[in-house]
């Protein structure tokens, strides 16, 4: 009988003592992490829960206080937009305060901060951060290597602002040449091709030490529609969605990537329902985690956008059928109210919906466990980054140089015409173009040219007066250089054609711009936008200093 009783005893401390450790487990707890997670969110009200699936941007340089709250509320995650990065001491000074506001809470759950450092022309994080080549410049120089190394110094540059997560690399093909959407923040047009070297780029940020993110599953590239103001439609079959679409992912999960946006996409032919794949429990529970094997965390595109609220109707039931969906972040680019329905509608919903409540718990293990994974690997971003600390990582010297290179080896040559252009052979040369880095490079090379400058997001008026005046300040050249980078640019080229003078196209965009000026004496294609080593890749060629050997990375 004693023994039974000091049996009893001794059980009844275990419990207890193991009651009173998990009721002090944070996630800093020196536990496995299957164990934390699981503790963590066996322990947590169903606010925590939800808030640890929402992900808020803010507008303006500083969060405001409303952020702030949501952060006590236990908010999963932040998003760090163009508009918040003109300053990045101020970025890498407001990332510490919202991680110290995060620590503060009950668990010690650090943030997830994330932006969209793609290279090339989608830089969210502005100051003195690199101007890449971009995808398409990887694409047509086509080495691994150069995606790895891209994904790395970008994520260097963001890591030292304590940015641990970047909704990159993106692997929409070039289907619709003519798309503005997505472009050159393609590889290019080879699905395979595409899986290659957006698993180099994946593997080179996680190197560096940011998670990567793979957009815009199952894919953007067959669209010239934008889904912030407009659900796009793919109308294709499964058959080719299978052999076109899927494989950059099938790549990209063959290689654990850890993170994968879900995009506003309707693809009625696969989905019949017609429901965009970000609210589709098909396109990301059935296809992505059963049947392709995924297992990272899933990731909405901005629930502000048309493509995800025109179909769901409102905000609050966009968000239920994403988690529902199989999604464990929604990203919202502003910070919602306290009390919006999204909020209060989907907390109800948890109290009276067992179902749902276990779908949000789902999403908030997961979350938690990619949060341990990452912040204990001992290669993440310092959660309190120093503004004074931040100009020695920024410019990355060594990135600099690199992506000097990289942009020579993505030159192509569309057309040859008088390449070299020498001073010496050419007569007068006139540069016509927008960007400051054009005219810098150029009059390296050319230092008698002469000037005509116009915008780089011309509109139809300043379009209009170029054309009326060109003629008379043109007459007394031979050789016209221009920079073409919009479909504006393209109509001031085509004013040169049957003049009578030795026009160069260099090309800074899509290389669809170029399909009206055949024309033209030569073409050079540098796939990149504002990018001054794309620039001075793209004139050193024409100079004859190097022999490009890029390749348009389609057909």
């Amino acid at each position: 009988m004693q023994n039974k009783h000091l049996i009893s005893a001794l059980l009844l401390s275990a419990v207890l003592f193991f009651s009173a450790a998990a009721q002090n487990i944070t996630f800093w707890s020196k536990l496995p992490n299957e164990e934390v997670a699981k503790a963590i969110t066996d322990q947590m009200t169903d606010a925590e829960l939800l808030s640890q699936t929402f992900m808020f941007g803010w507008a303006g340089a500083e969060p405001p206080e409303l952020l702030y709250q949501w952060v006590d509320r236990g908010l999963g995650s932040v998003k760090v937009f163009g508009w918040n990065t003109d300053d990045i001491h101020l970025v890498a000074k407001s990332i510490t305060s919202l991680q110290k506001r995060s620590h503060s809470g009950r668990f010690e759950i650090p943030l997830f901060v994330a932006t969209d450092q793609e290279g090339g022309w989608i830089r969210h994080v502005k100051g003195d951060t690199a101007i890449t080549p971009g995808n398409m410049a990887i694409g047509a120089a086509g080495y691994p290597a150069d995606a790895w190394y891209t994904a790395y110094y970008i994520s260097q540059e963001i890591k030292a602002l304590g940015i641990n997560m970047n909704f990159a690399p993106t692997v929409d093909l070039f289907t619709v040449h003519d798309s503005t959407i997505i472009g050159t923040r393609s590889f290019g047009e080879d699905p395979h091709k595409a899986g290659i070297l957006g698993s180099a780029f994946a593997a080179g940020s996680q190197a560096a030490g940011v998670i990567p993110t793979v957009k815009h599953f199952p894919g953007h590239g067959d669209t010239s529609l934008d889904s912030h103001g407009k659900l796009p439609v793919i109308n294709i079959s499964f058959e080719t969605f299978k052999e076109r679409e899927l494989v950059p992912y099938l790549y990209l999960i063959e290689e654990n990537v850890p993170a994968v946006m879900s995009g506003h996409l309707s693809y009625p032919q696969i989905e019949t329902s017609g429901a965009p794949a970000s609210l589709s429990k098909y396109f990301l529970t059935d296809l992505l985690r059963k049947q392709l094997g995924y297992k990272g965390i899933i990731i909405t595109d901005d629930m502000t956008m048309v493509g995800a609220t025109s179909y769901a109707g409102t905000m609050s039931t966009a968000f239920k059928m994403a988690l529902e969906a199989g999604n464990d972040i929604i990203l919202s680019s502003k910070t919602s109210l306290l009390d919006e329905a999204l909020w209060t509608k989907n907390l109800a919903l948890m109290a009276s919906d067992a179902s749902f409540r276990q779908c949000v718990k789902e999403a908030a293990y997961r979350v938690i466990m990619a949060k341990l994974q990452y912040f204990k690997s001992g290669n993440s971003a310092t959660l309190y980054p120093d503004p004074d600390e931040v100009d020695k990582y920024i410019p990355n010297e060594e990135g600099q140089k690199f992506f000097l290179e990289q942009a020579c080896r993505s030159v192509t040559v569309e057309k040859e015409g008088s390449m070299p252009l020498k001073n010496d052979e050419n007569g007068r040369i006139l540069l016509m173009g927008s960007m400051d880095s054009f005219f810098k490079e150029a009059k390296k090379r050319y230092p008698k040219a002469g000037e005509f400058h116009f915008s780089y997001e011309i509109g139809p008026n300043e379009t209009q007066w170029v054309l009326d005046n060109i003629g008379g300040v043109a007459g007394g050249y031979d050789t016209v250089i221009l920079c073409v980078s919009c479909e504006n640019h393209v109509k001031i080229a085509q004013y040169f054609r049957d003049k009578g003078k030795k026009v160069i196209i260099l090309c800074t965009m899509s290389p669809e711009l170029t399909e009206k000026l055949q024309w033209a004496d030569t073409i050079l294609l540098g796939y990149s936008w504002r990018c001054d080593y794309s620039m001075a890749a793209m004139l050193g060629a024409l100079n004859g200093e190097y022999t490009p050997q890029g390749i348009k990375p389609y057909r």
